[in-house]
């Protein structure tokens, strides 16, 4: 995958296109508001969640916990 025009961005427009994302906004409202393209927001939202499972696997170990809800446990398919 080319990140040519994601590495290009400057940081206050990343901080607004994930901003937007996780503010609920779709992805077409956010190449909108954002006026970047919608491949562009697609690449740094791969990016975005590589660096968090990343960070998330690092981080999050040995937890001790004495309740756990574990919604949407069920998945069926069609």
């Amino acid at each position: 995958m080319d990140d040519a025009n994601v590495n290009c961005l400057d940081a206050q427009t990343r901080r607004s296109i994930l901003n937007h994302l996780i503010e609920g906004c779709s992805i077409r409202t956010t190449v909108r508001l954002t006026g970047t393209s919608i491949n562009t927001v697609l690449k740094l939202l791969v990016q975005a969640g590589g660096a968090c499972a990343e960070f998330h696997d690092k981080h999050v170990r040995d937890l001790k916990v004495r309740r756990m809800q574990a919604d949407e446990i069920w998945s069926f398919v069609g």
